[in-house]
């Protein structure tokens, strides 16, 4: 297995892993403009993408993932509640869906909190266990923090989603999963993370102020804590629905 982490600009971790085996790769959350990164880093695995994941429909910047589709052939995956919403064609992945890359497999979970349409996604690598390995969080859960909530509007009861969501499947998984977030610190996305841009989720629980709260004092918690709007917000929400 191959696994690489790119810091994109305005603090936005983007990922590229896959099975170099069988030549086949996965991007993850890629900003527009470091298509070419993407490319390049195929070319040096020999490796050819055949997804592209966007963890949600970003508000903070805007997507690279239809143009890298484009450049590459690759399918270009939300997931399925954004069907209504962006105005291009999609490849929809539902909650518990599987995606086989060679011998890397990436299960799909649907972590609605931060925006409605967040996933996370667990990958495990057959070759060395069967149990996963890490998990891409995207804007759900940071090192050191959570994701906003109000990016979709009503703050408190996407709060307690949040919550729900953190306790409920992430934190679920075994403690030894590795933890990759889509963002380090000075991103507008959460407010209070690290600057490590990795962690365990078993570091995490005991750790992270926001995984040991109760529900209420979680989602008072993350309401009075709100950073300002990203700038451009709405233009990059505008872009990455295709409208």
């Amino acid at each position: 297995m191959f696994f690489r982490q790119l810091l994109a600009k305005d603090a936005t971790l983007s990922y590229f892993f896959g099975c170099g085996s069988c030549h086949v790769g996965v991007a993850v959350d890629p900003v527009l403009g470091d298509e070419q990164w993407f490319i390049d880093e195929a070319a040096k695995q020999d490796v050819k993408i055949t997804h592209i994941i966007d963890t949600h429909v970003h508000a903070d910047h805007f997507s690279g993932g239809r143009k890298l589709a484009e450049l590459t052939g690759a399918a270009y995956c939300l997931h399925e509640s954004n069907a209504d919403r962006v105005k291009y064609p999609f490849e929809a992945l539902k909650d518990g869906q599987r995606i086989e890359v060679g011998n890397v497999l990436v299960d799909v979970i649907h972590t609605p909190g931060h925006t409605p349409d967040s996933i996370c996604l667990v990958v495990t690598d057959k070759r060395r266990t069967e149990v996963p390995w890490f998990v891409l969080t995207g804007d759900t859960l940071f090192v050191g923090s959570a994701g906003r909530p109000d990016l979709a509007g009503q703050e408190a009861e996407m709060a307690g989603q949040l919550y729900d969501t953190l306790q409920q499947r992430l934190l679920t998984l075994p403690a030894e999963v590795e933890l990759y977030p889509g963002h380090t610190s000075g991103s507008a996305c959460g407010a209070g993370m690290s600057g490590k841009p990795m962690s365990t989720l078993g570091f995490e629980k005991r750790s992270n102020p926001m995984l040991s709260m109760s529900r209420d004092e979680f989602v008072t918690a993350l309401t009075e804590t709100i950073p300002p709007r990203p700038a451009e917000m709405d233009r990059m929400v505008a872009f990455n629905l295709g409208q």
